[in-house]
């Protein structure tokens, strides 16, 4: 059980670091750091493997039978899969600007959503190591 917790750890930890670097390439095209063609491109190249990354994470959640963590990464699968269905996942160069505090507030609600799934995870994590011990 220990190695499926840590494995959702890491699985998070990743995902966190993909949706920082996302947040970051808007904050620098905010500042006019990067032009938007390059920020577009380094953002929708992380796009699919959040994508993916996540639904495995929910698969691995729903497979070992952990229904908390299943259903609080339910609404951000969800989320994801109304996107890619809308044709809304990726970023247009030629729209960017107009969309980038939307964007930003996107990524910022999907980033204290990680945050709180890999507080719980560690929680859980740290509570089947005890369990284990006894």
């Amino acid at each position: 059980m220990v190695f499926f917790w840590l494995t959702s750890f890491f699985f998070l930890v990743v995902l966190i670091v993909l949706v920082i670097f996302q947040l970051m390439c808007l904050a620098d095209l905010e500042f006019d750091y990067i032009n938007p063609y390059d920020s577009a491109s380094r953002i929708n190249k992380v796009i699919y493997p959040e994508f993916a990354l996540q639904a495995v994470l929910c698969l691995l959640f729903l497979l070992s039978g952990n229904w908390l963590m299943f259903l609080l990464c339910v609404p951000y699968l969800y989320y994801n899969s109304r996107l890619y269905r809308s044709q809304q996942h990726l970023i247009d160069v030629t729209e960017i600007f107009n969309l980038l505090n939307r964007e930003k507030k996107r990524r910022l609600f999907k980033l204290v959503h990680l945050v709180i799934l890999l507080f719980l995870s560690l929680f859980w994590m740290i509570y089947s190591v005890l369990e284990d011990d006894e």
